[in-house]
């Protein structure tokens, strides 16, 4: 999965209820698969929100 041009890793963790989602020093949680790459994109907007103010 993509992000623009960064790459997402979703992958099902082993010792809690649900998936993860590493991209770029960020990571999320979410119950499903889809859950976890939405709180990703609102993560990532957040940080290039970030980068962009300075």
């Amino acid at each position: 999965m993509k992000i623009g041009r960064k790459s997402v890793k979703v992958f099902k963790m082993k010792n809690r209820r649900g998936f993860a989602a590493v991209c770029s020093d960020c990571v999320t949680e979410g119950a499903s698969k889809n859950e976890a790459f939405d709180r990703m994109v609102k993560a990532i907007s957040r940080v290039e929100r970030k980068i962009t103010r300075k």
